[in-house]
C-alpha cells in the first residue's frame, strides 16, 4: 500500500499505539523471515492495521515479546512474533512494493530502478504464497490498462485496487471472509487509490503523468480541483467512509478492536480532510472532529 493509513494519534489509547508498533515490529521480522532481509524496508504502517484486523477477525491472538532489531539493538522493544498471517501479509507488502516500483519505472520515476533489490524478494514471496502473487499481478494489469485508456470515471478507475484488496483479503481469511470482510477490504482499497491520485494529484500534473482527478476535472492544481469537484468528491469519500461503517459494525471481532476502530472511523477521515484541504486541512483539523469521524467530510452524521 501507500502509508496513508493511520490511527487519529490523539485519540489512540496507550495501550493500542504500544500494540501498533508491536505489530509494526513484528511484520518487519516476518517480511525478513519470508520475502528476505531487504524487503523489510519497503513495510509501512498500513500493513501493521491490516495485521490487528485480520488477526482480530481470524480471532487469532497475537503474541508479544520484548526483542533487539537491527535498527534498535540497544533496548529490547515489544514485537509481535511471527505468525502465518504476518508472514503472509509481508508477502502481500513485497509483492505491492515490487509492483509499484515496476509502475514508477514505466512512469520514469528514478526510484524505479529500485525494483531490482525487491526481485528477490518478490520471487520467494510469491513462491510461498502463489495466489497473492496471481492477485496482484491481475489486478495491477488491469489497473495499468485503465490508465492507458487515459480512464475519466472515478469509479472505474478505482475499480482494480478496491477488488484487489478485497481478493487478498478473502484469501488471508479463507473460510471466514464475508460480506461484510469484502466490503470492507474493498473500500479500504478504494479510498487509498483515491487518496493518492489526489495527493500526488500536482505532481502528477506537472510531470505529465496518469491522474484519474485531473482527467475528470482537467484543471492544473489540485486546489483547483478540489473547488470544481467539491461536491463529487465529497460524495464518493463520504460513500467510502458510510460502508467501511457499516461493515465493521456487522464484522465479528474476537478481541478488543479500538486500535482499528481509531483507524477506521477516525484516523482515514482525518487523512483525507487534512489532504482534501491541504495546508487548511491542518488548522481545520481540531474543528468539528467528532462529526468528521462519524459523517465524513461534510462534517455531519448520518440520520
Amino acid at each position: 500500500m501507500f502509508g496513508y493509513i493511520s490511527p487519529d494519534a490523539p485519540y489512540l489509547f496507550k495501550k493500542d499505539e504500544t500494540l501498533y508498533k508491536a505489530l509494526y515490529c513484528g511484520l518487519c521480522k516476518s517480511i525478513g523471515k519470508g520475502c528476505g532481509q531487504t524487503a523489510r524496508t519497503a513495510l509501512t504502517y498500513d500493513m501493521a492495521f491490516t495485521s490487528a484486523l485480520i488477526h482480530n477477525i481470524k480471532g487469532e491472538d497475537v503474541q508479544i515479546k520484548k526483542q533487539r532489531c537491527v535498527m534498535h539493538w540497544f533496548k529490547r522493544r515489544p514485537m509481535a512474533l511471527p505468525d502465518e498471517t504476518t508472514i503472509a501479509l509481508g508477502c502481500v507488502n513485497t509483492v505491492l512494493t515490487y509492483y509499484k516500483l515496476l509502475d514508477d519505472k514505466r512512469d520514469g520515476e528514478a526510484r524505479g530502478v529500485l525494483r531490482h533489490l525487491y526481485k528477490s524478494g518478490y520471487k520467494r514471496a510469491i513462491k510461498r504464497h502463489p495466489k497473492i502473487g496471481e492477485i496482484i499481478s491481475r489486478f495491477m494489469e488491469e489497473q495499468s490498462a485503465l490508465e492507458r485508456q487515459n480512464c475519466d470515471s472515478i469509479d472505474m478507475a478505482c475499480e482494480p485496487t478496491a477488488t484487489m484488496m478485497k481478493e487478498a483479503g478473502r484469501y488471508i481469511l479463507g473460510n471466514i471472509s464475508t460480506e461484510y470482510t469484502d466490503n470492507l477490504f474493498y473500500h479500504i482499497g478504494k479510498w487509498v487509490y483515491l487518496i493518492d491520485a489526489l495527493d500526488d494529484y500536482d505532481k502528477d500534473v506537472k510531470k505529465g503523468r496518469y491522474n484519474v482527478l485531473y482527467n475528470a476535472y482537467k484543471v492544473p492544481t489540485r486546489a483547483e480541483a478540489v473547488k470544481k469537484g467539491e461536491q463529487e468528491l465529497k460524495f464518493v469519500f463520504d460513500m467510502i467512509f458510510a460502508e467501511m461503517r457499516r461493515s465493521v459494525s456487522n464484522i465479528k471481532f474476537y478481541f478488543n478492536h479500538d486500535l482499528t476502530d481509531n483507524i477506521i472511523l477516525r484516523g482515514i477521515p482525518v487523512k483525507t480532510r487534512a489532504i482534501f484541504y491541504g495546508d487548511c486541512g491542518k488548522s481545520k483539523r481540531s474543528e468539528g472532529i467528532s462529526a468528521v469521524a462519524e459523517g465524513g467530510l461534510n462534517g455531519q452524521k448520518e440520520s
